[in-house]
């Protein structure tokens, strides 16, 4: 408690003597900086706010157009025709002034007034550059006349030094497809999926919709794009993940493991430490836009609102929806370690603490051998069941007092961290090691992670991490990309021969204070539900991970197919194999072209790849034959993966006629049926080398061994990858133990056998 004591700035008691105060000159100071922190923070968003709308322009070009108006005038030669006169004689501040500060202030506003103009109307027609998605339709090889003068225009209209979000004014909107493109786009996706008959019914169903009510929705739908940013995003933040009231883990939180093949220090204190100080600086780059945006053949720009969400971000559990919810600034991280909670300063006297300085506090944590309260061990639990009765326990419960202090502390840090009891590992001898951990980043005990921050990071006994992410504010590319720069100064940053962090400590950091918490008998019943709902969910998935190190990116790109079309047909020959049938299957595809895009669907059984996949299995077929159809069927993922990209999918658009549907209380036969399809085969690869950081060539033992998510259907895979260089592919592969006709590991060996017989067949003489 002497820390909380020391916080308090002046205290004061009244005696016969009279009134005493007496004043903490260093709590003060610490109210001071952090003020003056805030204050500069703030100051640094609104510069960086003006920057970036009236980006590409910079005050550079500012200053050559004033300059330009200025040699005009010295010169004796009017450029605004007059209009400088209008503006001295008009502008009341101007008219009043002396004749000096009006003549040359008039001077100084036409200028702006230019560059304004020339600024906002650069911004437009990249704008209208960026719509142009056709070179992504282009085979490899020289590009077309028209791509590449396009390509030059937008570098050269790009501007220079670009900040996170200096592109966000300047990407366009994501149009609303045709209702008549979005039918032809399903049917012909269903094909391989149902008879005759049931093909017949289902676009019959099309087609009505189509002509009728489809009309009506759509022009809701359309005059929506005209009015918000983006037609989607906020109705799938909402409906899709706000408004469910499941449990978040396994259901919808995501993971990350660590580079497995390497492991810089066993010491679980100064691992922590680097890893929370690189993400910290991350954290700082990220206020102040100093994280590069990343850019499509290092031209073309991807939206980067998600970003501002990833630190300071909370799920507040509701009744009907929970909420989001966003602090500015945190000076504080909170750590879980044996069923006690601790707030850790990360400032000290205005500055960013250094790895040793906080490997001290941590260490500090973990040689705390103090009991938890009653309750506390397992409190973590109720973020981890199902929301209403988190959202009820946290009304009751949570409101006030030191209950409500210690939440705070929780649900305001930048983000939390689990110290870990126990080891995670990887041993090429012993799979079930990977598979361990990946569970323990999925989901944990139920209780040791806090499922409604933005994002957990583990830190294991022997110095492995990995994290959980929540997944409403932002998608995994997101995290993938903090997750990159975070190992990566790591390793830069090192250790010494010990294993400990680099530097010396100077100054005492602050000590780690302990929460405290007053848990009532009903909360204690509410946390135990809570627990053994996880419990149960924990019991019911299976997960297995898997090293294919026989051959990787490098060999793909040989045959001359998508690494990513490679990958999914391959799923669809193990999928085929297990269960004698095809199945809806969903690939994540990003539509951060356009602004504040997320996600689409790629629906990767198509007609083609099950013409393929059949073929693999016919003695008739020859080895050329099967080679065409896998060639095809390639092609035509790529293309659809393209129409995902641009615009142009299928299920988003469906999903947002559905919600106009419910607003106006009409009921579609054929929008009820199309969304309650299930999606038996849930896929999505994990990007990699969003930054500059990761030299996979040199060292490609530092590609993290990727993440994972848990099954969507109840008899279903969810199929992460993450091609790691060239010779390597990791895949987190989920189902549900109470579906009798699903195995992960059965999965898994469908995997490799396919990959196999995709080899031998183009190695084939």
């Amino acid at each position: 408690m002497a820390e909380a004591h020391a916080a308090v700035a002046f205290s004061f008691s009244v005696t016969h003597e009279g009134v005493n105060v007496d004043v903490n000159h260093e709590a003060l100071k610490a109210i001071f900086r952090s003020g003056l922190r805030s204050t500069k923070k703030s100051m640094g968003r609104i510069k960086n706010q003006m920057k970036n709308g009236v980006y590409p322009a910079t005050p550079m070009s500012w200053l050559f157009v004033l300059t330009f108006v200025l040699g005009f005038i010295l010169a004796g030669v009017d450029p605004s025709f007059g209009m400088i006169g209008w503006i001295k004689t008009h502008v009341p501040w101007l008219n009043t002034a002396p004749p000096l500060v009006s003549y040359y202030g008039s001077c100084i506003l036409f200028a702006t007034l230019i560059w304004l103009a020339k600024a906002f109307t650069w911004k437009y027609f990249l704008r209208l550059l960026l719509n142009y998605h056709n070179w992504m339709y282009e085979s490899r090889g020289p590009m077309s006349l028209k791509t590449t003068l396009w390509l030059g225009t937008v570098k050269l209209m790009g501007g220079r030094k670009p900040m996170l979000m200096s592109y966000q004014f300047s990407l366009p909107k994501l149009s609303v497809p045709s209702i008549k493109d979005t039918m032809n786009r399903y049917l012909h996706s269903v094909q391989p999926l149902l008879d005759e008959e049931k093909y017949s019914r289902m676009e019959r169903l099309a087609r009505e919709f189509e002509s009728g009510i489809g009309q009506k929705l759509q022009r809701y739908l359309v005059v929506k794009s005209w009015w918000a940013t983006n037609y989607v995003s906020d109705w799938w933040e909402d409906y899709v993940y706000l408004s469910g009231r499941s449990p978040l883990m396994i259901n919808s939180n995501f993971y990350a493991v660590d580079a497995v093949f390497i492991n810089p220090t066993h010491r679980q204190a100064s691992r922590a430490a680097n890893i929370i100080y690189a993400m910290l600086l991350y954290r700082r780059e990220l206020e102040r836009e100093e994280l590069n945006p990343i850019l499509l053949n290092k031209t073309v720009p991807l939206c980067s609102a998600q970003y501002e969400r990833q630190f300071q971000t909370t799920r507040i559990p509701g009744l009907e929806k929970d909420k989001l919810v966003h602090y500015k600034d945190s000076n504080h991280i909170a750590v879980y370690h044996k069923g006690r909670f601790f707030k850790v300063y990360i400032y000290y006297r205005g500055r960013l603490l250094k790895p040793v300085e906080i490997e001290k506090t941590i260490q500090q944590i973990l040689d705390d051998d103090s009991e938890p309260a009653p309750g506390e061990e397992h409190l973590a639990a109720l973020t981890a069941g199902d929301r209403v009765p988190w959202y009820n326990a946290r009304e009751e419960y949570f409101k006030k007092g030191k209950n409500k202090a210690s939440l705070d502390a929780v649900e305001k840090a930048a983000f939390f961290v689990s110290l870990d009891d126990e080891p995670q590992n990887y041993d090429p001898k012993d799979p079930s090691k990977l598979s361990e951990f990946g569970r323990a980043m999925l989901h944990g005990k139920g209780y040791d992670r806090w499922f409604d921050k933005s994002f957990t990071l583990v830190v294991t006994s022997n110095g492995r991490v990995g994290f959980n992410g929540e997944h409403s504010w932002a998608d995994a590319p997101i995290m993938g990309h903090l997750w990159e720069v975070a190992t990566a100064d790591d390793r830069t940053m090192g250790y010494t021969e010990d294993g400990y962090c680099k530097g010396e400590i100077t100054t005492p950091p602050p000590n780690p204070i302990r929460l405290e918490w007053d848990l009532p008998k009903p909360c204690l019943q509410a946390i135990e539900t809570s627990l053994e709902a996880a419990k149960q969910l924990i019991a019911d998935v299976d997960l297995e991970l898997l090293v294919h190190d026989q051959y990787g990116k490098g060999f793909m790109k040989v045959c001359r197919v998508s690494p990513d079309a490679y990958i999914q047909l391959a799923l669809q020959i193990a999928y085929y194999r297990m269960n004698k049938k095809f199945c809806l299957t969903y690939e994540s595809s990003m539509t951060r072209l356009f602004r504040e895009g997320r996600t689409e669907t790629v629906r990767s059984c198509t007609v083609e790849s099950c013409d393929f996949v059949r073929a693999m299995d016919d003695p008739q077929k020859t080895r050329e034959e099967r080679i065409a159809l896998m060639k095809k069927a390639a092609d035509v993922h790529q293309i659809n993966c393209r129409n995902a990209m641009t615009g142009k999918g299928i299920d988003r658009h469906l999903f947002c006629l559905y919600v106009v549907s419910k607003y106006l209380e009409v009921d579609s036969p054929f929008l009820s049926e199309v969304l309650s399809e299930p999606w038996r085969l849930s896929t999505s690869q994990t990007p990699h080398q969003q930054t500059n950081k990761l030299d996979l060539t040199r060292h490609p033992e530092h590609i993290s061994a990727g993440g994972g998510f848990g099954p969507v259907a109840d008899d279903g895979y969810g199929v992460s990858y993450i091609i790691a260089g060239e010779d390597c592919v990791f895949f987190h592969v989920s189902c549900k133990n109470s579906c009798p006709t699903t195995s992960s590991t059965k999965m898994v060996q469908a995997i490799v056998k396919a990959l196999s017989d995709i080899r031998t067949m183009f190695e084939q003489h």
